[in-house]
């Protein structure tokens, strides 16, 4: 089950990352994509042959219409209620090289909420709940956790501080970031989410530098290598959310931690080989024969420390 996160991207391709300070540029057509986390997550898990609901708040309106219609026939039961606010969207600039840079519109008030009775009936007989970082999922806590549901939640490129992302990061069982968001303070993060809260697991994607995780058992973060690519590199967008719904394919298979996290790799580098958001979904039988033919050399597995 996913809760929130849906919305619309446009696309705009750029030559460079950062942009430079110009009056305008031509660039490539502009496109609009259904995308957004829990958008993502909810796809990826149905490619993945998982069972998928999804609940979520969109607008009356065209964007709203476009995740309708990109959910419709994929294997996820959308079951959206209606904002008054409308959908969600973000403007997402993309360079060459697949890196992007989003605007990010959220649209919902801090006084949004679900009604209990849109989101118990699917709660009650999932066996794991993922949690977009909207505000008003983080008032299905307590629910969660009478009913004794496992939960993740993905807090992107949360720098260890802001308070928005905190009860997410330490009320759930297994936590993802970008490890981008706190930079060389990133190791410090994962523990004190550890140490604060109830994870089982702390993980932080590193885009091309793979992905670290931490366990109650580990002194510091293990390296994942990144997973190569089967074709080039052409947008990023969605790339975490593959990760995310790769580990988690894993995990309710019974796999362990680490086999996890290397099933996220293989799911986000997939992601970045087509161009838009959630536009390469990997299925399972896809997944575990690219885990299965893969081979790691061993010099490939020595990595910087996230030790402070």
């Amino acid at each position: 089950m996913v809760v929130g996160g849906s919305g619309v991207d446009t696309i705009v391709r750029v030559g460079a990352l950062p942009v430079p300070q110009a009056d305008s540029f031509a660039v490539p057509p502009i496109r609009e994509w259904a995308g957004h986390t829990g958008t993502g997550v909810a796809l990826g898990c149905a490619a993945l042959g998982l069972s998928t609901a999804f609940v979520d708040f969109i607008g009356a309106d065209h964007e709203g219409e476009l995740v309708k219609e990109r959910l419709r026939g994929t294997g996820v039961d959308f079951d959206p209620m209606i904002s008054p606010h409308g959908t969600r969207r973000a403007v997402n600039l993309v360079s060459p090289d697949g890196r992007r840079t989003s605007f990010y519109d959220g649209r919902d008030p801090l006084d949004l909420r679900m009604p209990a009775e849109h989101y118990l009936p699917y709660l009650r007989r999932t066996r794991h709940v993922h949690l977009s970082i909207m505000h008003f999922a983080r008032f299905l806590f307590d629910d969660i956790r009478e009913l004794g549901v496992p939960v993740s939640t993905d807090l992107h490129d949360w720098d260890g501080l802001a308070d928005h992302h905190r009860e997410f990061a330490l009320r759930s069982d297994l936590v993802f970031l970008s490890a981008a968001g706190a930079g060389e303070r990133i190791g410090a993060v994962m523990r004190e989410i550890l140490k604060e809260g109830r994870a089982e697991a702390v993980i932080a994607t590193a885009g091309a530098g793979g992905a670290y995780l931490l366990t109650p058992d580990d002194s510091t973060p293990r390296h994942v290598p990144a997973a190569v690519p089967s074709a080039p590199v052409v947008d990023s967008n969605g790339a975490g959310d593959a990760f995310v719904c790769g580990f988690l394919h894993g995990r309710l298979a019974g796999r362990d931690l680490e086999e996890c996290a290397r099933l996220g790799t293989l799911a986000g580098a997939h992601a970045c080989t087509s161009e838009g958001t959630h536009t390469a979904l990997i299925t399972a039988e896809e997944l575990l024969a690219a885990a299965a033919e893969e081979e790691e050399p061993a010099a490939e597995l020595r990595a910087p420390s996230l030790t402070p």
